[in-house]
Order: C-alpha cells, then structure tokens, then sequence
C-alpha cells in the first residue's frame, strides 16, 4: 500500500474524483432539461428514472468483466448474508439516492439538491447517538443546527421572503439524503471488512437488479437513440467508474476523515460547473447558507478530542 506520509496524491486523487462528480451533476441537469439538445437533435431529454437505471447497470456491465478477468471471480466470493447486505444497500441506499437526487435535479436545481444531499451526515449522526454509538456533544449538535440553518438559507425559508421552490424537487432532494444516510450506515461495517471494489460490484449488482424488475429492458430498448446510449454510457463513466478509481486511490494515501473532508469539494464544483455552464444562478443567502451546510458536515465527521468512538465516515455516491 502506498504510504501516507506523502498526502499530496491522496489530495489530487479525491479532488479529481469530486470534479468528475461535479461535471456528472451538471451533465445530469443538462439531460433533463433538454440542454443537450443544441449538441445534437437525437440527445432528447432524459427521464431522471433511466439515467439512475443506466448509471448503475452500464457501470457494472464496464465493472465486472474488468474484476473477473483481472481478480478472477473467486475475488469476489463473499458469504451469503454479506452479499444480501451489500444488494438491500444498492438498492435503498444508491438506486434511492441517486433517483431521487437526480429528481430534485431536475425539479430546482444543482446546488439545492447537492447541498440538501450533503446533509446526509447530520441523519448518520443522528442515528449514532441514538443507538448509543457516539455521544450528543455540544459540537455534534451545533452541527445538527447549523446544517438545518443552511438548508434553510438554501431553499429559501430564510430571508427571502418564503418557499420559492418546487415542493417536489426539494423532498426529493431530503429523501435522497436519507438514503445517503442509509448507504453509508449500512456500508460502512461491510466496507470495513471487504474490498471497496468488492462491495461496489455487490451493491451496483442490487441496484442493477432492482431496476431491471421495476423497469424491465423490454420497455426501454428502442425508446432511445444511439445518441442518448452513448451518452448514457459516458455518463456511467464519469458518474461512477472515473470518480470511484481516483478516490479509492486516494484512499491509499490518506486517512478517511481527510478523505471526507476533501471530497466536500464536491458541491463546491458542482455549483461552480453548474452556474459556467448552465448559467444557473446562486443568490447571497443561498451561499451563506452552502458554507453553513458545508462546515456542518466537516463538523459532525471530525473526531472529539481524546474520543474513541466510531466516527460516522461517509463516502460519497453520487
């Protein structure tokens, strides 16, 4: 394993993948608002259902044959109940979160559904110190409220003279965090134990699987151009495979904490991609309050001083 006492590459890998996650989120609005369409008339709007679908189920078609003829398939044996694990995790953790995410994309816009996304960590504590795995100190809570003040600030609820937003899009936007939350909860035991390529190829399996019974191959082949596949399949690769090489190689090089709190860069990206490239626009508060939320989340994952409990590491999906 590479050594950590050279943390530079673990920097410049989890920043690159937050990139590729930054451009995917852009990319994503694009294709559900017909913005592809001045590339090319064939690049019809994208239902936020079939780009989740194809993410997960064209990135493990990339995937697996990849790990089987490099690993062998014996590498990716793992108990029965594991694999029942790492599957419930694909589908309420990532098929969830990444529809509804890219639902409330589609709805408001890049920035209020990342940021209410990122709140994910605040659910994990939660959650925590309920089962009395960390405790409520004054920092954990404080984090709680400043998150909940952000997102305020983000949707408009403060200081801007109430709700603007669509009502859906933001929902979907607090269900995707919860089950970001439930990706992390319920992944993070397994990642603790088994191969991070390993788990991503069992819990992309659950997804895939999922998608193909809710909406079988036979009701989508030939609803899309060659255009819409291939940008499909590129997207799968930016979204999913690109990101996931450059952070798990960080990884190696960094400790998780530090991991986390560089791959907060991620909203920071996307927003910025977003706004160059879509001309989405941002107001004041809305920024006070993605700092807000973007300070709670490094908060709530850094360790109490002299602490031994579990820290609520969260590693991203979008």
């Amino acid at each position: 394993m590479p050594s950590r006492s050279h943390p530079f590459r673990g920097y410049l890998y989890i920043a690159t993948a937050t990139f590729l996650w930054g451009i995917a989120a852009t990319l994503g609005r694009a294709a559900f608002t017909g913005r592809l369409a001045s590339l090319s008339s064939n690049l019809r709007p994208l239902d936020p259902l079939i780009l989740s679908q194809c993410r997960t189920t064209l990135s493990l078609l990339v995937l697996l044959p990849i790990l089987l003829t490099r690993r062998g398939a014996s590498s990716l044996a793992m108990p029965r109940s594991d694999i029942i694990r790492c599957m419930v995790v694909g589908i309420l953790g990532v098929a969830a979160s990444n529809y509804f995410y890219y639902l409330a994309i589609q709805r408001t816009n890049v920035a209020v559904a990342i940021i209410i996304q990122y709140t994910a960590p605040v659910w994990v504590l939660l959650y925590m110190v309920s089962r009395g795995l960390q405790k409520p100190t004054m920092r954990r809570v404080a984090s709680v409220v400043l998150a909940v003040f952000g997102c305020a600030l983000v949707i408009g609820l403060v200081g801007s003279g109430g709700w603007k937003l669509d009502t859906i899009g933001v929902l979907a936007s607090v269900v995707a965090s919860f089950s970001f939350a439930f990706y992390n909860i319920g992944g993070h035991k397994i990642l603790e134990r088994y191969d991070r390529w390993k788990v991503l190829v069992w819990v992309l399996t659950g997804s895939a699987v999922f998608w193909i019974i809710f909406n079988p191959p036979w009701k989508i082949i030939g609803q899309y151009s060659n255009a819409q596949w291939i940008f499909m399949l590129i997207f799968a690769l930016i979204s999913v495979l690109g990101p996931f090489s450059f952070y798990f190689a960080g990884l190696q090089y960094l400790e998780p904490t530090k991991a986390i709190v560089v791959s907060c860069l991620e909203p920071v990206f996307s927003i910025i991609i977003a706004a160059v490239a879509l001309k989405e626009t941002v107001g004041p508060l809305q920024i006070v309050g993605i700092v807000v939320v973007l300070a709670a989340t490094i908060i709530v994952q850094l360790p109490e001083k002299g602490s031994q409990e579990e820290i609520a590491i969260v590693e991203p999906m979008e």
